[in-house]
């Protein structure tokens, strides 16, 4: 089993930025990922499962809700240890760090956000301490970057709605408790709503034969005729709600990239002294340097976006255009250094032996959901000129 030596790059010395709490918290998650995921990621990647026994530990990094108040659960922590947190689970797998993005962004978010009291206190602390597990279904197959068109939809009943459709790509839907669902009413409003595992007509088929994201959960949520509760309804209409709870998500995601882009980095940068070609080790090479130098300079650039948009969040004054040029831009980055990586393992960085190719195929997803690259570039193009280029 191969030691995790990994050590994160800091050349603008960032760590000044943060505070020790932060420190702290970084300190814990990535002690938790060299020794619980790690060892065995690798080995799950490859059957293609993910690893529940990990759901526990990744409950008592706070990693469920980090900045969900205490008093439903949650860690009460600020948007930067959220970040960083999301880092530190994406240096070890995309995967890893997706479940937790949806249990925090995507699920205790909207319940906190958007749900009322009583929904808070019935399925924050159960979130958080991952004695339940939540899925959020908003992409269908005919409707991905346009959700506005979604199908899926509830007729009022009296005393409850009846719902029918369905959603596809949905991380954790195959072992959820819970799931945050988003379908049209008669009035052709977006509403959200909570369902629960076991309620007649609700089914979540697994998605098999992936290349990426293999260590994670993946299914759909199919809806024939199930009965929701009028109680279960989130307090909220309009796009509004699920882009809300995107906005969470993918500014999580811009941390997460980078982790697995210093991942890719610290990989290369160690293989590259100890690989020996010509008589000397590769990294004495010119374009062995060139490679490393504009990674690390890509990781120094993003970590500093990251952190800045971090303390927007905290201040209440991030934009979601602002968290889109982030995740757009740190994704593509991340993507592009595991590929200049995997070229300096040579044949190597193809093998389990290293984490390259995992990351590589783990990122093409990352870079798709939440919102794809296009979209991203879109909405940063439709800021800057005031001209909206999806219609």
């Amino acid at each position: 089993m191969a030691t995790d030596r990994f050590q994160a790059p800091d050349y603008y010395q960032v760590d000044d930025l943060f505070t020790d709490e932060h420190k702290l918290v970084r300190q814990t998650a990535r002690d938790w990922v060299k020794k619980e995921v790690s060892p065995i990621i690798e080995e799950y990647a490859q059957k293609a499962e993910f690893p529940k026994k990990l759901i526990k530990g990744l409950a008592g990094l706070g990693a469920f809700g980090p900045y969900i108040p205490a008093e439903y659960g949650g860690a009460g922590l600020d948007q930067i240890s959220y970040g960083i947190i999301m880092q530190e689970l994406e240096r070890g797998d995309s995967g890893i760090r997706s479940t937790a993005s949806v249990q925090s962004s995507l699920v205790m978010f909207p319940i906190y956000t958007y749900g009322t009291e009583e929904q808070r206190k019935k399925f924050l602390p159960k979130l958080a301490s991952g004695e339940w597990m939540g899925c959020f279904g908003l992409t269908e197959p005919n409707h991905g970057s346009n959700p506005s068109g979604m199908l899926s939809n509830i007729k009022d009943a009296g005393d409850h709605y009846i719902l029918n459709g369905s959603k596809m790509w949905i991380s954790n839907a195959p072992f959820a408790d819970i799931a945050v669902v988003w379908a049209k009413d008669e009035a052709g409003e977006i509403r959200g709503m909570i369902l629960q595992r076991g309620m007649p007509g609700f089914t979540t088929p697994e998605t098999h034969n992936k290349w990426s994201l293999r260590a994670s959960a993946t299914g759909e949520l199919v809806f024939d005729n199930v009965q929701v509760p009028k109680s279960q309804m989130l307090q909220v209409k309009g796009l509004k709600g699920p882009l809300g709870c995107l906005n969470s998500a993918r500014y999580g995601i811009s941390w997460g990239a980078v982790g697995a882009a210093m991942d890719c980095y610290d990989s290369a940068l160690r293989y590259s002294k100890e690989r020996i070609q010509f008589g000397k080790p590769i990294s004495g090479f010119q374009l062995t340097q060139k490679k490393l130098a504009e990674m690390v300079t890509e990781i120094t650039k993003a970590q500093l976006l990251c952190w800045r948009l971090g303390m927007l969040k905290n201040a209440g004054k991030a934009t979601p255009q602002q968290i889109s040029m982030a995740k757009r831009n740190n994704v593509e980055m991340a993507l592009h250094i595991a590929r200049e990586a995997r070229q300096i393992h040579g044949a190597m960085g193809i093998t389990g032996e290293y984490p390259i190719m995992r990351h590589m195929m783990n990122l093409e997803s990352v870079i798709t959901y939440e919102g794809t690259h296009e979209i991203h570039l879109l909405i940063t193009g439709m800021d800057v000129t005031g001209e909206n280029a999806f219609n």
